[in-house]
């Protein structure tokens, strides 16, 4: 479990071909090292990865072909946000995050308002119906709460500080980004469903 707090900006150094899957490099300086072990998560770009091998300042992750399948932002070198699993005595500064994508959604708009800025995404219509206003959401792995949504595009205010902290700052119109909507929706959906079949 992961709570949406971004830990620091690394780089996918290498991103090569294992059958059809990949194995990636990524280096993480400032991620602090000290505390990892083989087989730990760590969430990249909101995507749950085990770590198979690592040093001080890297560490290499085996990307499944499903997971490719599902999740955009592995398949090459560029800035990704990492997040380290979540410990059962840390603070929960954003909300409980699976580091399971739903969905891959794509900007619409993302400009500055004022000193925050606006920014709009279009979700998989599958998803849409989990994304409520004031809810949480994962971007990229960066826990957002939502402002609006209609149909399948929901609008977010992102503070200077995530702006600075994240690799959200990079992103355009009809950049791809992962989602993950909040797990206590699905539940809450799970239920119901129950309910209704065993009635």
């Amino acid at each position: 479990m992961f709570t949406g707090i971004i830990q620091t900006i690394g780089q996918i150094e290498s991103a090569l071909p294992a059958g059809e899957d990949v194995k990636l490099n990524i280096a993480c300086a400032g991620l602090g090292m000290q505390d990892l072990n083989i087989g730990d998560s760590i969430a990249v770009n909101g995507v749950c990865l085990t770590v198979v091998d690592f040093s001080d300042t890297h560490f290499d992750a085996h990307v499944s072909k499903e997971t490719l399948s599902v999740t955009t932002g592995l398949d090459g070198s560029h800035a990704v946000n990492l997040e380290k699993a979540l410990r059962l005595n840390d603070r929960l500064g954003g909300h409980l995050v699976s580091g399971h994508v739903d969905g891959v959604g794509a900007v619409v708009f993302f400009e500055q308002l004022g000193d925050c800025w606006k920014l709009d995404v279009r979700a998989p219509h599958a998803i849409a119906k989990y994304i409520a206003i004031k809810g949480s959401i994962g971007v990229n792995g960066v826990s957002l709460t939502v402002n609006s949504i209609h149909n399948d595009v929901f609008s977010m205010n992102l503070i200077p500080h995530t702006l600075e902290n994240t690799t959200l700052k990079s992103l355009k119109q009809n950049s791809l980004v992962n989602l993950e909507v909040d797990q206590i929706a699905r539940y809450v959906e799970r239920m119901m469903l129950w309910a209704e079949e065993n009635d």
